[in-house]
C-alpha cells in the first residue's frame, strides 16, 4: 500500500463507524409501529371508560326520574282517592237522616189500620231500596241488636240491669250507625245491660 492510499482508506473506515452509531440509533419500524398501536389501544380504552361512566350517570337519572315520576303518580291518586272518600262521606252523612225518617215512619205506623197498609208498604219497600243503593257504594248499617257492646261502634246512651243477657249486650237500638269502607260514619246510639250487682262501666 502507498501512501497516497492510506487517507482514502482512513475515510472510508471512519464512515463505516459512523454508519454503524447512526444505525444503532434508530428504533426498528415494527417496534414503532407496535408502540403506536398501543397508545391506540390506551386511548381507544379512556374513551370507552369514559363512555361507559357517562352511560352510567344516564341511566341512573334516568332511573331517579322514574322513581321521582312513579312517587308522584301515587301521592295523586292518594290525594284524589282521600278526596272522592272525603266527598262520599259527606254526601252519605247526608243520606242518613233520610233513611232514619224512613225507618221511624216504619216503625210507627199504625200495622193495624188497613187503610195505611198499602202505603207503609210503599215506604218500606222505598227504604230497603234506598239500604240496598246506599250500600253499593260502600255504605253499611250497624244495627248491633243483641250484639256485645263495642265502642268503636257502639255510643252507649243507657245502661239497664237485666238478668236474661250478659252484662255490656246492646238491649236495645236507638238508632242505627253507619260505616262507609271501613270508616266508621255514625256509631249506633244503644241501651246497654249490665249486671244486677252492679256491672261493668262503659264509657259512651
Amino acid at each position: 500500500m502507498n501512501k497516497d492510499q492510506q487517507p482514502q482508506d482512513l475515510n472510508e473506515h471512519e464512515q463505516q463507524e459512523h454508519s454503524a452509531v447512526d444505525d444503532s440509533n434508530e428504533v426498528p419500524a415494527e417496534q414503532q409501529s407496535l408502540s403506536a398501536e398501543q397508545q391506540t389501544i390506551s386511548e381507544l380504552q379512556a374513551a370507552l371508560a369514559k363512555a361507559e361512566a357517562t352511560v352510567s350517570e344516564q341511566r341512573d337519572s334516568v332511573l331517579r326520574a322514574k322513581a321521582e315520576m312513579e312517587n308522584a303518580r301515587r301521592r295523586a291518586e292518594t290525594e284524589v282517592e282521600k278526596a272522592r272518600k272525603f266527598a262520599l262521606e259527606r254526601f252519605a252523612a247526608e243520606l242518613l237522616p233520610v233513611a232514619d225518617n224512613l225507618e221511624r215512619a216504619v216503625q210507627l205506623a199504625d200495622h193495624e189500620n188497613e187503610s195505611l197498609k198499602p202505603m207503609m208498604e210503599g215506604v218500606d219497600i222505598t227504604l230497603k231500596s234506598f239500604i240496598s243503593t246506599i250500600e253499593k257504594f260502600g255504605l253499611n248499617v250497624i244495627d248491633p241488636q243483641g250484639e256485645a257492646f263495642n265502642p268503636e261502634k257502639h255510643q252507649a246512651m243507657s245502661m239497664q240491669e237485666s238478668a236474661d243477657v250478659p252484662a255490656n249486650t246492646v238491649l236495645a237500638v236507638m238508632q242505627k250507625g253507619y260505616e262507609i269502607n271501613g270508616r266508621l260514619l255514625r256509631p249506633a246510639m244503644v241501651m246497654v245491660s249490665r249486671a244486677s250487682e252492679g256491672g261493668v262501666d262503659i264509657e259512651a
